[in-house]
C-alpha cells in the first residue's frame, strides 16, 4: 500500500500520524571520552537480574513546560527498577532514580551501571553513590547512542505508546500518568516475550501486549 493511499484512508477516518516532537539535548557532556570505560560494550542479554543497570534522561512536554524523566533499567528483563521526574535535569534527578533502584533492589557488589557521559552521571555525587554500593561504572562513547540502546528504546516506547498521544495540562498530571504507565502497565503487563515482572517471576501467562488491549481487559 502506498503512502498516498494510507494518507487517504487516514483522512477519511479522521486520523493523522503522530508527529515528531522537538528534539531536546539531555546529554551535557564535557568529556571527550567519558569518566568510565565502556564496560557494557553493547552486551544487552543477561541471564539474571541485578547484573547490569542502564540509565538515561528524557523530556516530556506539558502546558507548564518541560518535565524531565530519569530512569534505571535492569537489562535482564528490561524492568524499570527506578525512575523519577523533575522540572530540571541536574544531578539530583538521575540520583533520585538511582536511589529508588537501590532501595527497591539492594543490588550485590560488582553491579555494572551504564549511562551516557553526561555531566549528571559524571558528577562526584553520582560517582560517590555508585562507589558506596560497590558498583562498576560504565559510560557510552561520546556521540554513540547504540551504546545505551536499551534505555533509549524504553523512552521511544513510552513516547510512541503513551505521551505523544496526550496533552498534559500540568506537570503533576504528567507525573501521575507516567508513574501509572511504568509501574502498572509497563513493568507488569507490557510484553516483550513476557512482561518484565513476568520474566523475573518465571511466569508464562499470556497477557495483553499493548496499551489499548490492557485498558480494554482492565
Amino acid at each position: 500500500m502506498s503512502d498516498r493511499t494510507v494518507g487517504r484512508y487516514l483522512k477519511t477516518l479522521g486520523l493523522r500520524a503522530t508527529p515528531e516532537s522537538t528534539y531536546i539535548v539531555t546529554t551535557d557532556s564535557e568529556y571527550s571520552n567519558g569518566v568510565f570505560d565502556n564496560h557494557l560494550d553493547q552486551i544487552f542479554e543477561l541471564s539474571e537480574p541485578n547484573k547490569v543497570w542502564v540509565s538515561d534522561i528524557t523530556y516530556i512536554w506539558t502546558s507548564q513546560g518541560w518535565l524531565y524523566l530519569a530512569d534505571v533499567l535492569d537489562l535482564f528483563a528490561r524492568k524499570m527498577v527506578g525512575w523519577d521526574m523533575m522540572d530540571h535535569m541536574r544531578t539530583e534527578l538521575p540520583l533520585s532514580a538511582l536511589e529508588q533502584a537501590i532501595i527497591e533492589r539492594r543490588p550485590p557488589p560488582d553491579l555494572l551501571h551504564h549511562s551516557d557521559c553526561g555531566t549528571q552521571y559524571a558528577s562526584n555525587l553520582y560517582k560517590d553513590r555508585l562507589s558506596s554500593i560497590q558498583a562498576i561504572g560504565s559510560m557510552s562513547r561520546t556521540g554513540n547512542p547504540y551504546d545505551n540502546a536499551c534505555a533509549e528504546s524504553f523512552f521511544a516506547t513510552l513516547k510512541k505508546e503513551f505521551t505523544h498521544r496526550r496533552k498534559f495540562k500540568t506537570k503533576a498530571e504528567a507525573i501521575q500518568a507516567i508513574n501509572w504507565y511504568i509501574g502498572v502497565f509497563y513493568n507488569e503487563r507490557r510484553r516483550h516475550y513476557l512482561s518484565p515482572n513476568q520474566a523475573e517471576r518465571g511466569e508464562f501467562e499470556v497477557c495483553p501486549s499493548n496499551l489499548e488491549s490492557y485498558l480494554l481487559a482492565s
